[in-house]
C-alpha cells in the first residue's frame, strides 16, 4: 500500500516533487506558510529570473509538464557583455542550438501549482509549520490568519521549504549528530527594471542574458514576455561603493549614469525599483544527514542552497526530484532505501555544484571582459569542437549534459582549469593559440592526467 505524503513548502520543488508522486498514485498534501501567490498578486517580488536549463527541462520533461512551461520561457543563446568603456560583447553559451531559458520564478510556480491541484493534489495556504513529532508523526501547523493551530499526520514527509527550512531546524534539534553549515556572501542583490518599449517591444537584444560586469560587482538582466527585462544589480552591502552608499536618489543615478550607462538611459523607475524593493542576501546551505529513516527527508533549497551564479539553484532541485523518481521504480516503494540512496548520490552533487555557483561568480563578475580570459575560453572551445570526446567546457557540464553529474563536473573542470593555467603561461599566447604547439601540450597533458588517474584507482 502507498504511503501517503506530506509536502512542507509549496514553492518550485514541493510543487514539482508533488506532482511525481500524485501521478504515481501516491496521496499527495502541500502545507504552505505564504499565501496563494495565484490570488494575492505576489507574482513580482523577490523573483530573480529563473535560468532553466536541461536539467530542469529533463525533470519537467518526465512528467509531461515542458510543453505547458515552455509557452513562458524566453530562450538565451548567449551572454551579451556590456562592458564598461561602452563596447559590448556576445558569448555563446554553448554549441549551435544549445540555450537556456528566462522564465519568471512567480508564473513558473504558479503554473505549477495549477498543475499540481489537476494531478490530484491538495494544496493548503498560510500554514507555517511549527513543530515535528517525529514519534508520532505527527506535524503541527499553525495558520497565519487565525493562529489556530492543527495536525497533519504522515507516513511520508518531505522538507522543501526553502533556504530557511522551518523543517530542516526541527529534524536537526532532534538530531544528536546533525552537520550544519551556512556561509553568506559579503554582496546582496536587488531587482531592478528596464520596462517594455512601445507595444511590448525589448529595449535589449531579446535572446540574451545581458550582464554589465564591473570588477568587484555586476548587473544583469533576463528578458521577459512582457517586453520588459528583471535586472539583478549584485552590489557590495558595505564600503565605498555599496548599497549603503547609495543612499540618496541623486547618489543613485549619479552612480548609475556613470558605471551603467546604457542601462541606466533604459530605466525611468530606477529610483523607486531602489528604494522600494528589499536587498536580498546570498547564502550557501549545506547539512547532513538529509534524511530519517523510511520517513522523511529534505529535497530542494531546503537541503542545499546554493548562489545564484550557475543558474542551477531550481534546475539542482528539479533534478532531486528526477533523481527520487527514478529510485522509486529501482527500489519499488522501499522507502528507506529510497531516501539512503537518494542522500547519497544527491549530498556530493549539491556540494558540487555550491562550489560551482561561488566560483562562476567570480567569473561572472572579474574575468567576463578580461581579454585573456575571453582568450582562454576560445582556445577552449576550439579544442572541444576538435576533441569533444577529450574535452568539453565546464559551463557545458554543468547546464546542457544532464546525464554528467555535478559532482563529476566539478572534478573534470578543475583538471581542465589546471591544463588552461598552463597553456595561458606559453609565450605570446595571443598570437600563437592557434599553432599546433598548443593543441599538442593539451593532448600531453589530458593523456598524462588519464594516465594517472588510471594508476591511483
Amino acid at each position: 500500500m502507498k504511503k501517503n505524503v506530506t509536502v512542507i513548502g509549496a514553492g518550485l520543488v514541493g510543487s514539482l516533487l508533488s506532482i511525481y508522486l500524485s501521478k504515481r498514485g501516491y496521496q499527495v498534501n502541500i502545507f504552505e506558510r505564504r499565501a496563494d501567490m495565484r490570488k494575492a498578486h505576489m507574482v513580482a517580488g523577490r523573483s530573480i529570473n529563473l535560468a532553466l536549463s536541461d536539467r530542469g527541462i529533463k525533470a519537467l520533461e518526465e512528467v509531461g509538464l515542458m510543453e505547458e512551461i515552455r509557452k513562458i520561457c524566453i530562450p538565451m543563446h548567449g551572454r551579451f557583455m556590456h562592458n564598461a568603456d561602452g563596447s559590448t560583447a556576445y558569448q555563446p553559451y554553448g554549441k549551435e542550438g544549445q540555450y537556456i531559458n528566462s522564465v519568471s520564478r512567480g508564473e513558473l510556480n504558479c503554473r505549477l501549482m495549477d498543475l499540481a491541484e489537476q494531478n490530484g493534489v491538495g494544496i493548503s495556504f498560510n500554514e507555517k509549520c511549527d513543530s515535528i513529532d517525529w514519534e508520532k508523526n505527527e506535524a503541527v501547523f499553525q495558520n497565519q490568519q487565525n493562529d489556530q493551530l492543527s495536525i497533519a499526520n504522515f507516513q511520508l514527509l518531505f522538507g522543501s521549504d526553502g533556504a530557511f527550512a522551518a523543517t530542516r531546524l526541527t529534524h536537526q534539534l532532534q538530531h544528536n549528530r546533525f552537520q550544519y553549515n551556512q556561509y553568506y556572501i559579503d554582496f546582496g542583490y536587488k531587482e531592478l527594471t528596464i520596462p517594455a518599449g512601445e507595444h511590448g517591444s525589448f529595449k535589449l537584444g531579446k535572446n540574451a542574458l545581458h550582464i554589465w560586469p564591473r570588477g568587484n560587482y555586476m548587473m544583469i538582466a533576463l528578458p521577459n514576455t512582457d517586453g520588459s527585462f528583471t535586472c539583478t544589480l549584485f552590489f557590495p552591502f558595505e564600503g565605498e561603493v555599496s548599497f549603503a552608499a547609495l543612499d540618496t536618489k541623486e547618489k543613485l543615478r549619479s552612480f548609475f549614469e556613470k558605471t551603467f550607462t546604457d542601462a541606466a538611459a533604459l530605466m525611468p523607475t530606477l529610483e523607486t525599483d531602489f528604494f522600494t524593493n528589499p536587498t536580498g542576501s546570498l547564502v550557501t546551505v549545506k547539512c547532513f544527514p538529509w534524511v530519517r529513516n523510511d520517513k522523511f527527508a529534505l529535497i530542494g533549497d531546503a537541503a542545499h542552497a546554493i548562489v545564484p551564479f550557475f543558474g542551477q539553484g531550481m534546475n539542482c532541485g528539479f533534478e532531486d526530484c528526477s533523481v527520487l523518481n527514478g529510485l522509486i521504480d529501482k527500489y519499488d516503494n522501499n522507502w528507506e532505501l529510497i531516501l539512503e540512496t537518494y542522500q547519497a548520490l544527491r549530498k556530493p552533487d549539491a556540494d558540487a555544484i555550491a562550489e560551482l555557483a561561488l566560483n562562476n561568480f567570480v567569473e561572472m563578475r572579474d574575468k567576463v571582459g578580461d581579454p585573456k580570459f575571453l582568450l582562454q575560453k576560445k582556445i577552449e572551445a576550439a579544442f572541444s569542437k576538435k576533441y569533444p570526446d577529450k574535452w568539453m567546457p565546464a559551463y557545458a557540464q554543468v547546464t546542457f549534459s544532464p546525464q554528467i553529474r555535478y559532482s563529476d563536473a566539478l572534478q573534470n573542470s578543475s583538471r581542465q582549469e589546471a591544463i588552461m593555467q598552463q597553456v595561458m603561461q606559453m609565450d605570446d599566447i595571443e598570437h600563437r593559440w592557434e599553432d599546433e604547439a598548443v593543441e599538442k601540450l593539451i593532448l600531453e597533458k589530458l593523456n598524462y592526467n588519464t594516465n594517472k588517474a588510471g594508476h591511483s584507482s
